[in-house]
């Protein structure tokens, strides 16, 4: 029986010639991961297990990304124990503010993942990685601890569902639509503990971002991982950040899936996640007039360069609407050193946004932009449930830079064709 491109990858690194779907295996991992919340958790566990050290100092890698610059003290103690902890174990990467940025968009920008990696990270989006050919996943902060000490994990081997790519995105569509219209396709529970495998000629259309954007919401269909095929963009990538050999894996032609879904990438417009779960989409022809107060363009899901510079080309000569709080968030700082130097921060500034250094912030109701009771914004984060960004009457519209933008301007849900024109 053939195997799926998260098969092979767990195979190998169980030192096994084949796995199939629920098997338990144990694996090496390439690389564990944690941040500000979720390490403090790991660390007491670490020590309870009488664990004297991490099993590579180079492997273990802690961003300080949800509530720094901290928030409170609360946030300023997590943050000295991930701190204490990684000095006293000499850990390499460790990134704190100055050096930090929202960890899913540091880690492929730092060339921390290649093609082929087995990662864990204590945080549900850890799944992003599987854009650039690797197989990785959210873990709770007690199997964060066990791979820090012992750099394995065991995992039951996951069926897949392939998704076959095909034609190309229109203009202001991009991956956040296509992974929201999938999501709204087969719901938050459609992929329960499985692998979404993205394959097809439609792949190379999609930029590495795209592909980041979409592996990143992977969990937000249940997902154990997403995964995309590894082709010359992708090699490109990782080339100009890492010189670690990697290997691309692909899936057999008899591996098995439990469904195959093909994805027309050209009849994909933009898409709107309503509250309060991420499958519950709409598009255009389906949205009414729905006043927003805010709107944040960033997160892990979508703070890339590439997103900044989309939402810039709308802004661009514009005032966003008066009753509207826009608060744009790099996810790193070279990506904010970016904006600042082609001139996209002026073009937020003077369009009346706020511009943040690095955080997850806003995304889960930390800070830098927290709902009072029933306020509504619109987001490229990555989440909507109840409570998510602040009050539990408040609610959060999910959709991609483009159409942030555009409602920042309109003070309302809006199509990035009604404003561009």
């Amino acid at each position: 029986m053939g195997m799926t491109m998260t098969q092979k990858i767990l195979a190998a690194h169980a030192g096994l010639k084949s796995v199939e779907a629920g098997e338990l295996v144990l694996v090496s991992l390439d690389r564990v991961l944690g941040n500000d919340i979720t390490s403090p958790v790991a660390i007491r566990e670490f020590e309870k297990i009488g664990a004297t050290d991490v099993y590579d100092k180079d492997k273990v890698t802690m961003v300080m990304d949800h509530f720094a610059p901290n928030k409170d003290i609360k946030a300023a103690t997590q943050c000295k124990m991930c701190r204490d902890f990684c000095q006293q174990h000499e850990v390499t990467h460790f990134y704190d503010v100055g050096d930090m940025g929202i960890e899913h968009a540091l880690l492929p920008e730092k060339g921390l993942v290649v093609p082929g990696d087995v990662v864990i990270g204590a945080d549900s989006h850890t799944c992003t990685y599987g854009a650039l050919g690797a197989f990785s996943t959210g873990v709770g902060s007690t199997d964060m601890a066990c791979g820090m000490a012992t750099g394995k994990a065991w995992f039951k081997v996951p069926s897949a569902i392939k998704f076959v790519l095909k034609g190309k995105l229109n203009k202001y569509v991009s991956g956040k639509d296509v992974i929201l219209h999938i999501i709204g396709k087969i719901g938050v529970d459609g992929a329960l503990y499985k692998s979404m495998e993205f394959v097809g000629e439609g792949v190379s259309a999609l930029t590495i971002y795209d592909r980041l954007t979409i592996s990143n919401m992977a969990i937000e269909a249940g997902a154990k991982n997403g995964i995309f095929e590894v082709d010359e963009q992708t090699l490109e990538y990782v080339k100009a950040r890492s010189s670690r050999t990697c290997t691309a894996y692909t899936a057999d032609e008899d591996a098995v899936y439990d469904a195959v879904y093909e994805i027309d990438l050209s009849s994909i417009t933009p898409t709107v996640a309503f509250p309060h779960l991420p499958e519950n989409t709409r598009t255009f022809d389906e949205i009414g007039d729905i006043k927003i107060d805010q709107v944040v363009i960033g997160s892990c899901t979508n703070g890339h360069y590439k997103d900044l510079e989309e939402a810039a080309s709308i802004l661009q000569g514009k005032k966003v609407a008066k009753h509207v709080r826009a608060i744009i968030i790099p996810a790193t700082q070279d990506i904010y050193l970016r904006a600042i130097e082609n001139g996209l921060v002026r073009i937020f500034i003077e369009a009346g946004c706020v511009v943040s250094t690095p955080t997850c912030g806003p995304c889960l109701g930390g800070h830098m932009g927290v709902l009072a009771a029933g306020e509504r914004a619109v987001a490229t984060t990555n989440r909507n449930f109840v409570g998510r960004m602040g009050h539990v009457t408040s609610e959060v519209y999910l959709a991609s830079p483009a159409v942030a933008a555009a409602s920042a301007v309109a003070g309302k849900i809006a199509s990035p064709y009604e404003i561009v024109k």
